[in-house]
């Protein structure tokens, strides 16, 4: 059974059609959120982000005494950060 070369390059076509039909990494967006929400979002929690940084900062070399603290704003920071970048990846 010989093919011709635009049988093979029809069925390359329809393959490519197919496939791209079927993109298993594309996720639907059901909740509503679109791309400038999920931007507006993320440029929140990273102002939030820097403000605590900024605190956590201030705290370490104004209230040495003060280490729960300072630990307890600057993992919170941290998590606000993980969670930005779990939002930059999943949308």
């Amino acid at each position: 059974m010989a093919t011709t070369q635009e049988e093979m390059d029809k069925l390359i076509a329809e393959a490519l059609a197919d496939s791209k039909k079927q993109s298993r990494w594309h996720r639907p967006n059901n909740k509503g959120l679109t791309a400038d929400k999920i931007m507006k979002i993320r440029k929140t929690i990273n102002m939030v982000f820097m403000i605590l940084f900024v605190v956590a900062v201030l705290i370490y070399f104004i209230l040495p005494d003060q280490r729960i603290l300072f630990f307890c704003i600057g993992f919170g920071a941290l998590i606000l950060k993980i969670v930005e970048f779990v939002l930059r990846f999943m949308f």
